[in-house]
């Protein structure tokens, strides 16, 4: 499966550390959200929505265990909750919902203590579509 994750490897290869550096600097500038903190395929309709939406529980599992895109995606995720800005001032309001949806996704394959359960307990709320599409709630 490790495979169908390289869409987010390569596209994180040109990015990643510039999308560090805004968070760390206290406002998202330019277009990584949904390579940086993915959310699940269906959320989004624009066709980079579509190619970079995790598939399913599965994938979200697989990226988290890749050896390059949990890491990142872990400490990223601890540069937002360490930044000292609303989610709102950091991303703006459609990146702040993609962030929730993100961070939901993560919470729901970990547990209570990872750094997606920090995020939405202290940050963000959490994304009831994304709940609703792994199924966890009606």
């Amino acid at each position: 499966m490790t495979d169908s994750l390289n869409r987010f490897v390569e596209a994180q290869d040109a990015s990643y550390e510039m999308a560090l550096r805004e968070i760390q600097n206290g406002r998202k500038q330019s277009h990584w959200m949904w390579y940086i903190f993915p959310q699940l395929r269906g959320l989004g309709h624009s066709s980079t929505s579509v190619y970079f939406g995790i598939r399913d529980r599965a994938e979200a599992q697989d990226y988290l265990n890749h050896p390059v895109l949990g890491p990142r995606l872990q400490q990223i995720t601890k540069a937002v909750l360490d930044s000292g800005q609303s989610v709102l001032s950091l991303f703006g309001s459609i990146d702040a919902l993609k962030f929730s949806s993100c961070m939901t996704l993560f919470a729901a394959i970990t547990d209570e203590n990872s750094v997606f359960a920090e995020a939405l307990s202290r940050i963000t709320a959490t994304d009831q579509k994304t709940l609703k599409m792994l199924h966890l709630t009606d």
